[in-house]
C-alpha cells in the first residue's frame, strides 16, 4: 500500500511543478497582449463615435477587410520581396561588417587608419544615401541592397569591435604559449570570447536593416511593403498604409525572435 502511495504521489510530482510554469507563460503572454489590445478597442471606440474620422483612422474592424482584399492580390509578393531584400542586405552587410571589425579589434594600426572614417560615415542619415546610390545603381535592385547592407553593416561592426577589445588579455597569452596561429586565435579564442556582443549587434544589425529597406522602397520600389506605405499615402487609403505598418511590426518581431532563438542556442555554454 506505501509502494502504491508513494507511485501516486510521485506520478503527481510532474503536474505540481508543470502547472505554474504553464501559468507564468500564460500571464506573461497576456501581459504582452493588454497594451495592443487596449490600443485596439480605443481607437476603434473613438473612430465608431465620431472623435476621429475614417479617412484619417479606419476602424480596426475594417482593416480585416482591407486586408483581406489585399491578400487577394499581389500583398505576399510584396513581403516576400521586402524580406528577401532585408535578409541578403544584412548577410552582405553584416559579413563586411565582421570582418572589418576583427581586422580593426586585433590590429592597432588598422584601427587608426579605418576607425576615423567609418565612425564620421556612420553618423549619416539613411535618407542621405539615396539620391548618391540612384546615381551610382540606378533603381535597380542594387541601389536598395547596398542601402539595406549599410545600415546592417555599422551595429555589426560596431558591437564587434567593443566585444574584441574587452576579451580578456590572458586569453591571448595563453594563446601565445600554446603558439597558436593568427587564424587560430581569431576562431578558437577571439569569435567565441566575444560571441555574446557579436550577437547583439547582429541582431540590431537586422533592425535596422528592416529600416532601411523601407526608406529604400520608400523612394524608388514598385514592389515591398515601403512601396505599400507609398501607395497607401499617395491614394489616400489609411487602412494601406497601416496594414503595411502591422506587417513590418509582426515581420521585425518574427526575425527578431529567430534571431534570439539562435543567440540562446549558440550561447547555451552560459547556462
Amino acid at each position: 500500500m506505501n509502494k502504491i502511495s508513494a507511485s501516486a504521489s510521485h506520478t503527481n510530482v510532474p503536474t505540481v511543478v508543470k502547472n505554474p510554469v504553464i501559468k507564468a507563460h500564460l500571464l506573461k503572454w497576456l501581459k504582452a497582449i493588454t497594451l495592443p489590445v487596449l490600443i485596439i478597442l480605443l481607437c476603434e471606440y473613438l473612430v465608431r463615435t465620431g472623435w476621429i474620422e475614417p479617412y484619417l483612422l479606419p476602424a480596426p474592424s475594417s482593416l480585416l477587410a482591407s486586408f483581406r482584399d489585399l491578400a487577394q492580390g499581389d500583398l505576399f509578393t510584396h513581403v516576400y520581396t521586402s524580406t528577401w531584400r532585408v535578409f541578403f542586405g544584412f548577410f552582405v552587410g553584416s559579413a563586411l561588417g565582421l570582418i572589418f571589425a576583427i581586422a580593426v579589434g586585433l590590429n592597432q594600426h588598422i584601427e587608426a587608419f579605418l576607425e576615423p572614417t567609418f565612425s564620421a560615415i556612420k553618423s549619416i542619415p539613411s535618407l542621405a544615401w539615396i539620391p548618391l546610390l540612384l546615381l551610382w545603381l540606378g533603381i535597380d535592385e542594387a541601389s536598395k541592397i547596398t542601402l539595406i547592407a549599410i545600415g546592417a553593416f555599422f551595429p555589426t561592426y560596431t558591437n564587434t569591435v567593443s566585444a574584441i577589445h574587452n576579451v580578456d588579455k590572458k586569453l591571448f597569452e595563453v594563446a601565445k604559449v600554446y603558439r597558436l596561429s593568427h587564424m587560430q586565435i581569431i576562431f578558437q579564442i577571439v569569435l567565441p570570447a566575444a560571441s555574446p556582443g557579436i550577437l547583439v549587434g547582429l541582431r540590431n544589425s537586422l533592425s535596422l536593416a528592416w529600416m532601411f529597406m523601407i526608406a529604400a522602397e520608400l523612394i524608388a520600389a514598385t514592389q515591398g511593403i515601403g512601396y505599400l506605405l507609398s501607395d497607401g499615402r499617395e491614394t489616400s487609403r489609411p487602412d494601406i498604409v497601416i496594414i503595411a505598418i502591422i506587417l513590418l511590426a509582426v515581420l521585425g518581431k518574427l526575425t527578431d525572435t529567430m534571431m534570439k532563438w539562435i543567440e540562446n542556442w549558440l550561447l547555451r555554454w552560459r547556462t
